[in-house]
């Protein structure tokens, strides 16, 4: 079985969702100390102006107090919903998928979540799914009992009861993961590639960084082609 360990983040871009895509089970890392200035709250989409940043404010113990990303909570002391909301219609109103996500995404914008993991992780899902990854089963490593160790050890912790013998892991992985540790446990590793084609944006030059939603809106139900190789297609 294939698994993938990723920390949930805020509309994350294509090459999160590839992982997602190639996980059996993708495994949201909720329960590791939350890192300000990272992904987790945040991300760009791009605009006439350019790219412009899009953060989920949260209370300032969970970005400084050492707290895991399960126990961030949102600061709910300015409607940044709204604002998101509106800045996604300002920026995506012309592009010409919009309107297909809205039933979709709309009702996200309304939510009141105390937790920025459970908001974060649960719109991840659903963009996963209306991308036509179905296969993929999701869990939170908060759920899971008798994880002690850290880094390498960690890891296979999590994943060796769970019977996963293939791991998938980011390219910046490599300067941390302890391969000899995973060759004992009997999993193998893969270290991803990002190489993605451009698809056509609303405004030039071309952005590959941007959040998923950027490809969402413009290409539709051809997003994950433009996310897999030929050869992960049918999948």
């Amino acid at each position: 079985m294939n698994a993938v360990i990723l920390q949930p983040s805020y509309i994350p871009w294509r090459g999160y969702f590839h992982q997602v895509y190639k996980a059996d089970l993708f495994i949201f890392y909720d329960d590791v100390q939350y890192d300000k200035h990272g992904w987790r709250n945040r991300n760009q989409i791009k605009t006439s102006q350019g790219k412009q940043w899009l953060t989920i404010p949260v209370h300032s113990g969970g970005a400084t107090g050492g707290l895991p990303i399960n126990q961030v909570r949102i600061d709910w002391a300015k409607p940044w919903n709204a604002s998101h909301w509106k800045a996604l219609n300002f920026a995506y109103g012309r592009a010409p998928c919009f309107k297909q996500y809205l039933p979709l995404l709309e009702p996200f914008y309304q939510r009141h979540d105390e937790f920025l993991a459970d908001f974060t992780i649960d719109l991840t899902t659903a963009i996963a799914r209306a991308l036509g990854i179905h296969h993929t089963r999701f869990i939170r490593s908060s759920d899971l009992t008798g994880i002690t160790g850290q880094k390498t050890d960690r890891l296979i912790q999590i994943l060796k009861p769970l019977g996963v013998t293939h791991y998938i892991s980011g390219p910046s992985a490599r300067e941390y993961i302890e391969q000899e540790k995973f060759d004992a446990a009997g999993i193998t590793l893969e270290y991803m590639t990002y190489d993605y084609p451009a698809y056509p944006q609303l405004q030039s030059p071309f952005d590959p960084q941007v959040s998923i939603l950027d490809l969402l809106f413009m290409t539709g139900d051809r997003a994950l082609g433009f996310i897999l190789s030929p050869g992960e297609k049918g999948r």
